[in-house]
């Protein structure tokens, strides 16, 4: 028996994906059968993890500091009605007085 000839078995018992008449043509002809195989992915790196929590920090502090701008523009408003109100004194419409602001003062 030639050992460097290959065995006369089925091309799916060696490699699935070897289409059969690259297998006949290797088998007639004596050249070898090349198998590549892929590689997976490379995994991710320390340094991708760190761009991703920087990228996340970044937008979490800015939407608190939306949020703080927003309070603040509201807390503004109404210390602005409230200055109003008290400046305005009472409203009357049709026979019914209306306070807006109480007075702290007695």
């Amino acid at each position: 028996m030639n050992r460097n000839r290959l065995p006369d078995v089925t091309p799916g018992l060696l490699a699935p994906h070897i289409p059969a008449d690259v297998y006949r043509r290797a088998e007639a002809t004596g050249q070898p059968i090349v198998i590549v195989h892929t590689t997976p992915p490379p995994r991710a790196t320390r340094r991708d993890h760190l761009y991703y929590l920087a990228v996340g920090l970044a937008g979490a502090a800015g939407v608190m500091g939306l949020v703080a701008a927003a309070l603040a523009l509201f807390e503004f408003a109404v210390r602005t009605a409230a200055l109003v109100a008290g400046a305005a004194g009472p409203i009357g419409i049709g026979g019914v007085t209306l306070r807006l602001a109480r007075p702290n003062a007695k």
